[in-house]
């Protein structure tokens, strides 16, 4: 089905973490003056509490967050032209959960290396960087094929003013194809 040209698109900002997810999606919501979520705050009190006793979240912890983030995405997009919600959606079954009922979804993966990735995270103030996490995030990766045309990929190796303006351009040749 193809999107009428007034349809109003959510963009889910994609990528392991240390991507640049959350600084991404919030210079470019700022940029295009629109909505912007963070997945993060959208997780049921059951994964917050078993995250913060330091045990990891499996497929089954992850599937109401999903279900939430999936009607926030079809909740935004009835108000906003252009919506961004930053999620890291790592697998496919995930992507394909969030795309479940709502054909306005498109996602821009943040994709860069491991070596890019660790050093942004070695490099940020203030943020203790455990680079198991890092190897966990990679390993649990699924990059996005030629099966799931509706993600853009943005390259992480550049400057995040860099980074941030091939975001606003994919956004804005995304929504004008519509």
């Amino acid at each position: 089905m193809t999107i009428p040209s007034s349809a109003h698109l959510v963009f889910i900002l994609m990528g392991v973490s240390g991507s640049g997810k959350s600084v991404v999606a919030n210079q470019v919501s700022h940029q295009l003056n629109t909505a912007f979520l963070d997945g993060d705050f959208l997780h049921p009190r059951a994964n917050i509490l078993k995250m913060a006793a330091g045990h990891p979240l499996d497929d089954n912890d992850r599937q109401p967050w999903l279900q939430a983030i999936n009607d926030a995405a079809f909740a935004m997009q009835r108000t906003q032209a252009i919506s961004i919600i930053v999620c890291s959606a790592l697998k496919k079954r995930y992507r394909d959960s969030l795309r479940q009922g709502n054909e306005n979804l498109r996602f821009i993966y943040l994709k860069g290396d491991f070596d890019t990735i660790e050093s942004q995270l070695k490099a940020r103030k203030g943020h203790f960087f455990k680079p198991q996490m890092l190897v966990t995030q990679f390993a649990t990766l699924e990059e996005p094929g030629a099966d799931e045309p509706d993600v853009l990929a943005v390259d992480i190796n550049h400057s995040v003013d860099e980074v941030i303006a091939a975001t606003v351009a994919a956004i804005k040749e995304a929504t004008n194809k519509g």
